[in-house]
């Protein structure tokens, strides 16, 4: 999963020279955390809602109307924003920045293309491309295998098993357990037949950690 293909396009900038006050008006009225500041095609730094809220804040407690003039009329994002901000190229994978965001604690990165910023990757880009992932959208019966050794062909293997029984595979990835080698096989299919399925997991020799029978995009769950 190539980020170019996840990110938001065209994302809302600002220049540095953009006023601190009107800069907090622009990420509250759309609803943003944060924004990239474009000096001339190049990318300087970013801006963020909560950093904008901080100052505000600052201003606001001291009640002192020199203060306030200053933040109004005269603060600029260049000097709140922070510089040099860590980025991601258009054609790394969501891994790396799944990866980067957990290891740096970062949550958006602005993408960039031969040095020219050209879209932002979020937590609600990535927040999208789990729920697409774990199909919260669709219509699917699930089972999560405890935690085991993937060892060649038991990825087909447990596939085979699913469609031999009368499920139709829709997804099937695994999940770390703690780091180690043991990993979780969470599995998603269609059938009419839920309880064959189950059976012939165990019957295989497949521990059955959850199982959900059918659950649909509203998240309810039938028995």
């Amino acid at each position: 999963m190539i980020v170019r293909n996840w990110m938001k396009t065209d994302p809302e900038t600002v220049t540095s020279d953009t006023l601190v006050a009107d800069a907090k008006r622009t990420l509250i009225e759309k609803n943003l955390r944060v924004m990239p500041v474009v000096d001339h095609g190049d990318l300087r730094g970013v801006i963020t809602r909560a950093s904008c809220l901080r100052a505000a804040e600052f201003v606001s407690r001291g009640q002192d109307p020199h203060e306030f003039d200053y933040f109004v009329n005269r603060l600029k994002v260049k000097d709140l924003m922070a510089r040099r901000p860590a980025t991601v190229d258009a054609n790394d994978t969501m891994e790396h920045c799944l990866r980067r965001g957990q290891d740096e604690d970062i949550s958006q990165f602005p993408v960039l293309e031969g040095g020219e910023l050209v879209g932002i990757i979020s937590a609600s880009e990535i927040f999208s491309l789990a729920a697409r992932v774990l199909g919260a959208w669709e219509s699917w019966s699930g089972v999560t295998l405890s935690p085991m050794v993937i060892t060649d062909g038991v990825m087909s293997e447990i596939a085979k098993v699913v469609d031999d029984s009368g499920g139709t595979m829709q997804s099937m990835f695994s999940v770390d357990e703690n780091g180690g080698d043991l990993k979780k096989i969470i599995l998603r299919f269609q059938t009419d037949n839920f309880d064959g399925v189950m059976k012939a997991l165990e019957d295989a020799g497949y521990t059955l950690l959850e199982a959900s029978s059918e659950v649909q995009n509203n998240g309810a769950t039938i028995q």
